[in-house]
Formats: structure tokens, sequence, C-alpha cells
């Protein structure tokens, strides 16, 4: 039996299509017209049935929060999905939640740090990637999909390996992921340039994330680039937030965090809460939206990012430019410029209007920037508060954190912070935040080391998980551990003019 009496579908960012189901949403990853798929109404999760979430464990409250976007797979098949996602986490309540005071003369002001890396590549993109394979498989049994399918996946960092952890040695599906040379830290990369599997392929790319994610984009639009997958009995997917199956599962960790909160006496139900995410594609952060649209009582979603702040910019100016110098950061998972989840946030702010959003993504790509109008941009500045932070003020909020509460953080955690102090500081808002902390801090070693006073230039990544141990006391992470004995599967290379050959290479190799 189904979920709901009524199948929720799904439409196009960019053009008036026929309407799918999420199944079919999920397989095909993105719209043929270059949009992202976008469900035709936003459901609603009452006071009362947020109360029923507070006494479940994780597993059944992914349940109870997808079942109102999923409504053509059953309750027995989403249940399945989750217990099958989340039995690899090291932690049983699978997301838990550190709670700090941010300001000791207001305990009630507090700060719960979701943390969203306990999954088996240490980041939060697990949350999800776990996920997706689950319901890509129930999906192609549902729809009866004859083609082999090819997870096409470009990555800041963290995408990457969690998506080819999920879906290594599937049936029926491949998974090709391309990174930025030089653009993710090195236990990103050795993450992934290790990663077994028959069916998964690692190619680093030439240039940075925006130019990898673009080439991404571009084959998947490309008419004859799917006419020659067609011929191999192939189909493209992704597991990028651009499938509405990797961002949905993202919505469930809002909820949690809340149902968390008022077990723990922080708030009362129906109180409101502000959000704050580390941002960068715009997809974790768009989760959240999505949890206030459905009724989570949120009063603001912060949305902060590294000094590639061009979202910050956006929601200051109404200008979304792209043509900004790129920077490297401790952050890189961050790093982008191109923030492609914004186009869905857009789409349902002005009501449902494709043809205005498609104007806007016509000029992103022809002159690399936008404009929108005032009307609009106050209604999403009623929504948003956007700020960034220095890679100096990153580095010292580590040890900040650190060395008030014995709490260690990664660098995007840290970017997530700042901004809770900004806001703050600003707004004299002190309504208790949750702040998703999106990856281990012993992904990015150098860099807190740094932060507490470590000069680590000369030793080797891998020894620096050792001595953040020994100067943290805080545990590695039983995947990072390991990686001192992987040996390295894939060295390849190519420019970004190269990746559709690779693609369709891959896509016909046994």
């Amino acid at each position: 039996m189904l979920l709901g009496v009524r199948i929720l579908k799904y439409t196009s960012t960019r053009s008036k299509i026929e309407p799918i189901t999420s199944a079919k949403a999920i397989l095909q990853g993105l719209s043929n017209d270059g949009g992202l798929f976008v469900p035709e109404e936003i459901p609603k999760m009452s006071l009362e049935e947020i109360k029923n979430l507070l006494p479940l464990e994780y597993e059944q409250r992914a349940v109870a929060t997808l079942r109102k976007f999923l409504t053509d797979f059953t309750e027995t098949e989403l249940t399945e999905c989750a217990q099958v996602a989340y039995d690899w986490f090291d932690d049983a309540s699978k997301v838990p939640m550190s709670i700090l005071v941010h300001d000791i003369k207001n305990p009630t002001a507090q700060v719960g740090v979701l943390e969203l890396w306990h999954g088996p590549t240490s980041a939060f993109k697990d949350m999800a990637l776990q996920m997706l394979p689950q319901l890509m498989t129930k999906a192609m049994k549902k729809v009866s999909e004859k083609h082999n399918i090819l997870i096409l996946t470009a990555t800041s960092g963290d995408t990457g390996k969690a998506a080819l952890a999920g879906f290594a040695d599937v049936p029926q599906i491949k998974i090709m992921v391309f990174y930025p040379d030089g653009g993710v830290s090195k236990i990103q990369r050795l993450q992934m340039v290790t990663q077994t599997g028959k069916n998964v392929k690692v190619v680093a790319v030439r240039g940075n994330f925006d130019d990898t994610q673009t080439g991404v984009k571009k084959i998947f639009s490309n008419e004859n680039i799917r006419a020659e997958l067609e011929k191999k009995n192939v189909k493209l997917s992704s597991a990028n937030s651009i499938n509405w199956g990797r961002l949905a599962p993202q919505i469930v960790y809002y909820f949690s965090g809340y149902a968390d909160f008022v077990k723990n006496n922080v708030i009362k139900l129906g109180e409101e809460v502000n959000i704050a995410v580390p941002t960068g594609n715009f997809g974790n952060i768009l989760a959240a939206y999505y949890a206030k649209r459905m009724g989570l009582p949120v009063k603001k979603i912060i949305c902060a990012s590294n000094i590639n702040h061009v979202l910050t910019d956006f929601f200051k100016t109404g200008v979304y430019n792209r043509n900004l110098t790129f920077h490297k950061t401790i952050s890189p998972s961050m790093d982008i410029l191109i923030s492609s989840n914004l186009e869905r946030l857009l789409y349902h702010e002005t009501g449902g209007d494709f043809q205005r959003v498609n104007q806007f993504m016509q000029e992103l790509s022809k002159t690399g920037k936008y404009k929108i109008d005032s009307a609009l941009k106050q209604k999403l500045n009623n929504i948003f508060y956007a700020t960034y932070a220095t890679e100096e003020e990153t580095l010292s909020l580590i040890k900040e954190v650190f060395g008030n509460y014995k709490y260690l953080v990664d660098t995007h955690t840290a970017v997530a912070l700042s901004a809770v102090g900004k806001y703050r500081r600003e707004t004299k808002d002190l309504t208790p935040i949750l702040v998703a902390s999106t990856a281990s801090p012993f992904k990015f070693t150098n860099a807190v080391l740094n932060a507490l006073g470590e000069n680590v230039a000369d030793v080797d990544d891998l020894k620096q998980l050792n001595k953040l141990n020994a100067l943290t006391d805080k545990p590695i992470p039983k995947n990072l551990a390991s990686l001192a004995n992987a040996e390295i599967l894939h060295t390849e290379i190519c420019n970004c003019e190269d990746m559709p050959a690779e693609v369709l290479n891959f896509a016909g190799a046994k």
C-alpha cells in the first residue's frame, strides 16, 4: 500500500515538463532541460507529527519525514532503505548532538552542534549517500528499469567518497567521480583514490570545482552523449545534491535535531530555533529551507560561507556574480562559486516561475551573473542571514571552541560557528541554534593542528592523524586510520574538455 492517497510528483525548475514520480526523478537525477527536479508542492509536518518524532530512532524519523516527499514508495520500502543505510554509522544515535553554551551570561542561548559525520566516510554526505543507493535500487525495480545506470558526480571533496562508498558494487549501477586536481584535502583525495569496487571510477580534472561541476552538467544536457550512452544501454544519473534522492534525506536531520532539542529541554515544542549551515553548493542549507517550509519552527537560516563568499554577496546585494576571484581555502568543500541548488530556492520563492528561473540561469551561463529584484531579495532576506568567515577567523574559532569546551571542530563547522557569533552580535537574537557540523576534524588535520598552535607543514597527512589524536585525545575515525595501508587504485587525470570521452569510455567498459 502506498503512503499517500495522492502521489506527489516532480517538475523542472526551468520549463513545463510532464510531472514525474519521485522514483523517476531519483533515477534521472537531472531534468533533460538542464533544470533540477522539485516537488509540485511542499508537504507539511504538523507540530503533533514533530512531537511524535521524539521517542523514535533516527531510522524511524527518516521514514516519517521522507514519506512526505517519496509518496510512491511504501512505508516498508522506506523502512528497509533506512535500516540498511544507517547500519554503518559509528554512533548509535546516528546524529549525536553536542550542546555548547555560546553566551555564558545567557545559558538558554544554546548551540546544538549536529554531528553529521559518523557515517563510513566521516562526512555529512553519508547521511544522504548511504540512503540514495537504497532508494535508487528500489526505484529501478519500481519502474522496471532495464538500462544500466551510470552515476556521474562532481565533488569538492566529501560527496565523492561518500557516493563511491554508497554505490560500490551495487548491481546494475556504475559510478564515476570527477574531482578538481589539487582542490580537495589530501585525506579527501586518499579516500577517493583508494576506493575499491568493480563499478567505480575516479578521475582528477585540471581546474577548480566549478569547472568540474560545469563539465558534469554539460554532459547531462548533451543530447549526443545521451544518444551514445543509449547505444550502450546506459542512462545517466547523479549523486550530487542536484539529485532529489540525495537532497531529501538531508531534510531529516533538521527535524531530528529539533526533536532532540525538545527532548533535552532546550526548547518547548513549537518554539523557534535558528539553523546555521556551512554552505557551498547550497544543498545542505536548502534542506533546512525545506524543513522550514514544511512547518519546522525555524526563525532564521544562517548561510555561512568562507572567503569564496558569492552567496553572502548575493543575499546582501541581490546580485549573483560568479566572476569573483576563486580561492583555495582550508575549508575546501565550500570552495564553490556556482551554487547549483540556489536554483531550487529561486523556483520556490518566485512561486514556481520557471521562465524567470531559466532566464537567471541563462544569464549566469552567458555573463557569469544575474540580478534579482528588490521584492524577491526581501523575501530571501526574511528567511536567510548571510555572512562569511576569513581563514584567520576560522582558525581562531577552532582554537576558541577547543579551549573553552575541549570540543574539536573541523574547518567547515568552524565557519558556521563563526557566522553564529556574527549573527548574534549583529542582531542580539539569542534564539537557540542548530549548527550543521559537516565533517570530522580528522579530515582536515593540517588546518586544525595549525589552529591549535602546531606547525605540521613537514608532517605527512596520515601522521597528522596520530598527532591530532595525541594532542586532543579525540579518537581517529576507523575509515581514516585505515588509509595508511590502502592501495591507490585511481591515478587518472584529464582536462575539462576530455570529460565526455572519459564518461563514454567508462560506460562501455566491461
